[in-house]
């Protein structure tokens, strides 16, 4: 073949880019689309980290040199089933990847999670992020905060909420949100989870860092520190889990350094129910568990209410489908094989279309997994490319989908537009003693990457 193979890749986070990556690193002639529907690439690491984390930030060095590759383009702000079809995507590219991750809260499935004051902790990410499909105000007058969940999520919340405004505003967080944090009346955050330490999903470095502000006592009651056969088992099976524990075991023993917001980790503690009064959250009903020597709890029939006016439910992101992609609408995943996607209803591999990330396993894992799962997925589709398993396009040439989308009057962004719309938001820092302000509306984005453009 005389041309490259040509692969589009929707989602510009780093599961698609890693495995824009890994296609140029192949050995194969390859050259790469990469599609985002936000004006500005990086999804979860612009997205989805906390703002006060600059050390997760840093991967985004590592994704800036692969999109300095001349075999990849990036374009932004176009979004795949409206403004552009997976099958007319189809006509221009031999190959699909779809690695679109994962923004929304799964459900809580408890009595109260309607109420008002009753958020996905995905909501209050996309806020405090700036994401711009999320709301621009935040409800902050809650005293006492519950949070359900013990992953690195639920800590970055518990975190944002019992830090002050002054302590965040070196980030790169926008103005409204720092006014709104500015009012926040929190004085006390209660972490919640139902198994024991050794259960817990956090990070090591991520439970430390908790501890880093001046303005925040983490408390842990000693008697949450259980373990049983298999909890032991598994803090000697990881040194993960053997540091989480020991950093446990740190906050419940040492002595209180008196600081002005409390942040409570509660282990045991199943939630039952989110009461409310008048359609609003004013409690939290948990049931104290007990281990069973498997790892596993059992419910003890002993029930605890806390005062809480706001709780925030950081129990796991979950994936939306793509408009003409099978979706598994029970587990929120494309139905695939480890890397093809799959046709649910034959079970057979649909020519040409892939996943990876977590629309491909769901919303668990680090970057290290990530990068397992575009290495399996790009074998995959360079095995059927080699092996003749893939359809030529019909419109190969690279400026073809570009001439589609000017005709539809989609303002593209670019990977040059993203270094303009990158250098406004550091002089909109700068002006502030900051490293960068992040520039929150979509159109504002789209200017500020391309000046030319008339919203």
């Amino acid at each position: 073949m005389s041309r490259p193979l040509r692969v589009a890749v929707v989602g510009a986070g780093p599961a698609g880019i890693y495995a824009s990556d890994l296609l140029v690193k192949s050995g194969q002639d390859v050259a790469i689309d990469l599609f985002e529907r936000m004006p500005a690439p990086f999804g979860l690491i612009r997205y989805g980290v906390a703002p006060d984390h600059p050390r997760i930030k840093g991967i985004v060095k590592s994704l800036h040199a692969v999109l300095d590759k001349p075999e990849i383009r990036l374009l932004g702000n176009i979004e795949i089933g409206k403004d552009i079809t997976v099958d007319e995507l189809s006509e221009f590219y031999d190959a699909i990847i779809f690695s679109t991750g994962a923004t929304g809260d799964k459900e809580l499935r408890i009595q109260g999670s309607d109420l008002q004051g009753s958020h996905g902790a995905g909501e209050f990410v996309g806020f405090y992020d700036g994401n711009p499909d999320f709301s621009r105000t935040w409800d902050l007058t809650a005293e006492k905060v519950a949070v359900i969940g013990v992953g690195n999520v639920a800590l970055d919340v518990a975190r944002i909420l019992a830090k002050t405004a002054d302590e965040l505003k070196v980030t790169e967080i926008p103005d409204n949100v720092y006014e709104n944090l500015g009012r926040s009346a929190v004085k006390e955050v209660h972490v919640f989870g139902r198994r024991g330490p050794a259960q817990a999903k956090f990070t090591p470095l991520e439970l430390k860092e908790l501890d880093h502000s001046e303005n925040v006592e983490v408390i842990v009651d000693p008697e949450d520190i259980d373990y049983d056969e298999a909890s032991e088992q598994a803090r000697r099976d990881s040194k993960s889990v053997d540091l989480v524990c020991q950093t446990l075991e740190n906050y419940a023993i040492r002595e209180p350094k008196g600081a002005q917001h409390k942040l409570f980790l509660h282990f045991f503690e199943s939630p039952v129910e989110i009461l409310g009064e008048d359609g609003r959250v004013v409690g939290l009903k948990t049931e104290r568990t007990e281990l069973d020597g498997t790892g596993n709890v059992r419910g003890t029939g002993k029930f605890t209410t806390w005062d809480a006016q706001a709780v925030y439910r950081a129990v796991g992101y979950r994936s939306e489908a793509v408009e003409g992609v099978p979706f598994d609408a029970e587990r929120a995943v494309i139905p695939n094989d480890g890397g093809r996607v799959l046709d649910p209803s034959t079970e057979a591999p649909v020519q040409g279309l892939y996943a990876t990330g977590w629309i491909k396993r769901g919303p668990v894992g680090l970057i290290g997994n990530t990068k397992s799962d575009a290495k399996d997925t790009t074998t995959m589709l360079l095995e059927d490319f080699n092996t003749g398993r893939l359809s030529a396009p019909s419109k190969p040439e690279p400026q073809a989908v570009l001439e589609l989308l000017d005709a539809r009057g989609i303002p593209v962004t670019t990977w040059e537009g993203w270094r303009n719309l990158d250098a406004a938001e550091r002089s909109l820092g700068e002006a502030e003693g900051r490293e960068r302000k992040k520039i929150v509306e979509w159109d504002e984005m789209v200017v500020s990457s391309h000046p030319e453009y008339e919203i």
